[in-house]
């Protein structure tokens, strides 16, 4: 290894130990986050809750659980239940849709500000 390799490998490790300075791409990258988190965290748990409404529904028809569980015919509440499920799962993208251009306009502002202030250096 040659002499500009290993400075190149001491200047890398080097960086990792400096105390950074919060920039303000880091800033624009906070907020960035701060907009898109709420309405991913509401889409991936509602989603999740509809997929298991739907499983159950699904399960209700295919399976003897509804027997189990004292159902003389398990097939209608399983319809009902699954389709309950999609239902969910059919809302849940125009939902966070929503949110997000909500969050979005919300924070437009202050991104734009941010954004314009770092392309104009």
């Amino acid at each position: 290894m040659n002499k500009n390799d290993q400075a190149f490998i001491a200047q890398k490790i080097r960086t990792q130990y400096m105390e950074q300075q919060p920039s303000e791409l880091d800033a624009l990258r906070e907020l960035d986050a701060k907009v898109k988190r709420p309405a991913n965290v509401f889409a991936y748990t509602f989603g999740g809750i509809s997929a298991i409404v739907m499983g159950a529904g699904m399960s209700l028809v295919m399976t003897e659980i509804g027997a189990a569980i004292g159902l003389a015919s398990a097939m209608a509440p399983g319809i009902v239940i699954g389709v309950v499920g999609m239902g969910m799962a059919l809302v849940n993208y125009p939902i966070y849709k929503g949110i997000l251009a909500s969050r979005k306009a919300k924070y437009a502002d202050q991104i734009l500000a941010l954004s314009e202030k770092i392309m104009n250096r």
